[in-house]
Parts: structure tokens; sequence; C-alpha cells
């Protein structure tokens, strides 16, 4: 049976403002870092996989391989499903897993792949750990998580400083921890894995169609999502503030020197054998 601890809340939920930022990720831009490291027969599990648009771009890259993806979310898993089938990929299977207790042998698989999963996750080491275990010797552990912490903007906003301090305060009582970044190679070595290349990429969103599209969703999640609900049910904000924080993600989008980066930790750790 998991720990307490490994019990933590997926923050976002599955709200459409949640998904329409889930489903711009591609391996490209999401998992950039791994790409030259995959062969094509190498099987891959995808931690996480949310609507599946990155598994299926792996999928893709193994096509003499095979890529299975897990999600926490019944429902989402059976969208990432249906992603796959349309894209006619006949090299994936999906499947309900909890990164904490893996429902796989040891040393199943040549990659375990997890985009921004640690940071909601009660004990990343543990789901470390479990990564490792279903990795094949000399196979990898690739994971990729953002650091809220170290997000910036411009020009300054109080109301996206607001944002910040409330979406930290809100991800940390849920159990998580929302500046993962920073922190997953100091995981990845409780975790007992030794060897570890560290990196770091960033999403940068500045054209006004990026702006647009960014301060939208985070506009409309902040007002009508699980987020929201957990923000004024764990007493974090009222309706009142969400409203003027959404406000703000609005005004900031609508400047034409608006500017937001996204800074991300990535881990490749290959497996000893």
């Amino acid at each position: 049976m998991p720990h307490a601890r490994e019990t933590a809340v997926y923050t976002h939920g599955h709200h459409e403002s949640v998904l329409r930022s889930h489903t711009w990720r591609t391996a490209a831009n999401s998992a950039a870092y791994l790409l030259g490291s995959l062969k094509p027969h190498m099987r891959i599990l995808d931690i996480g996989c949310g609507p599946g648009t990155i598994t299926a771009d792996l999928a893709a890259l193994v096509p003499d391989g095979h890529v299975t993806g897990v999600d926490m979310a019944p429902g989402i898993v059976d969208t990432a499903r249906a992603a796959a089938a349309e894209r006619g990929l006949a090299n994936t299977d999906f499947a309900v897993a909890d990164v904490h207790a893996l429902d796989y042998p040891d040393d199943t698989f040549c990659v375990v792949h997890a985009h921004q999963v640690l940071q909601h996750v009660g004990d990343p080491v543990q789901a470390l750990r479990e990564m490792a275990r279903v990795t094949r010797p000399g196979g990898i552990v690739a994971v990729r998580d953002s650091d809220y912490a170290a997000m910036s903007w411009y020009p300054a906003s109080p109301g996206l400083d607001d944002w910040l301090d409330l979406y930290r305060r809100v991800a940390q009582a849920n159990g998580g921890e929302p500046d993962a970044g920073r922190r997953l190679k100091a995981w990845a070595l409780q975790a007992g894995l030794t060897d570890i290349t560290a990196t770091s990429a960033t999403w940068t969103f500045a054209t006004p169609e990026e702006r647009a599209w960014w301060s939208g969703l985070w506009a409309d999640r902040t007002v009508a999502s699980a987020y929201a609900d957990r923000a004024t049910a764990g007493g974090h904000a009222s309706a009142e503030e969400l409203r003027a924080v959404s406000r703000a993600w609005r005004e900031w989008g609508e400047r034409e020197d608006g500017w937001f980066c996204v800074l991300h930790g990535e881990i490749l750790c290959r497996k000893d054998g």
C-alpha cells in the first residue's frame, strides 16, 4: 500500500483549459533532451501520459519498438488511447498506473520517461526508484519538470505575482513540489541513481499568438478548473481573488511587450548494468 506521503493530488485536474496546454506538448518541444538517445527498437514507458501527444510522438520515433502510456486518471488514458489510434500507431498501449508502485516486472523497459510528473507526486524519490526498477540495465530514466519559482515574465505584474504565490501554496498543500525542476538531480541521487546528466530548457511565450494562448489558458484555469476549486476549498483564495488573478493574466496577454519564460529541469539517468 502506498505510504501517506505518496498520495499527492494532481493540482490542475483535467479541465479543458488544462488539456489545452497538455495537447500542445510534443516530443520536440517537451522531450528534446531525450530524443538523441532513442533507437528504433526501443520499448518505452511514458508515465503521466495525459492526452498522449508526447506518447504518440515517441511511438513514431521507435517504429520497431513499443510505447506504453500510463496515467492515474482512467478518463485521460482513454483520450490518449484514442489519439494514438487516430494517428494509426499500432505500437502503443495504455493503462492506469501509479508511479509509486508500477505493475511491471524489473528490467522491462529501455526508457522510462516522465514529463511534468514528479512535481505532482507525494514521494518523488520512491517514484524514481520505481522508474529505475522497471528500466533495463543500460537503459534510461528520463524526467523533465518545470520550476515555478524560476518562472519569469515582463512587464512586472502584481497580479501574476499573486498567481505564482497562490499556485505554489495550492500545489504544496496538495502534497506536491512546484519547484521540482531544480530538485530532480538531488531526488535521483537519493533514489540511488548515479549516472545522471542534468540539463535545463525553457518554453518562451512572446508572440501575440503565444501570449494569447498562454495567458488565456491560465486565465481560464484560474477560475474554472480543479485548481480553482482546490484554491477556494483550501482557503488559499476567494473567488474574487481568483477573478483578479484571471484578469491579470488577460491584461498581461494583451501587452505588446509581454514575455514569459518557463524553466524546466531535466535529467537523463543511465541505469547501471
